[in-house]
């Protein structure tokens, strides 16, 4: 059964989602937002700590997220 953790790291309401698939363990990092669940990157994890470059694109990508949504608000 996949497991998710928060991950306050990247960001608030952020959770890394871990499914174990034989030998390999999958990651996906998302975001719950009112209105969707963003994912932000998915990654075959290999060591018990999340790559810094994993959680700098999950960043830019909330960030990003977050822009549009902004953006969009506005614009309505």
């Amino acid at each position: 059964m996949p497991t998710s953790r928060p991950m306050p790291a990247i960001g608030p309401s952020c959770h890394e989602l871990r499914i174990n698939d034989g030998n390999t363990t999958f990651r996906i990092i998302y975001y719950v937002d009112p209105e969707a669940v963003v994912i932000l990157e998915v990654f075959l994890k290999k060591t018990r700590t999340t790559p810094k470059q994993t959680i700098d694109v999950a960043r830019k990508r909330l960030r990003a997220y977050r822009r549009a949504v902004q953006e969009e608000s506005r614009e309505n």
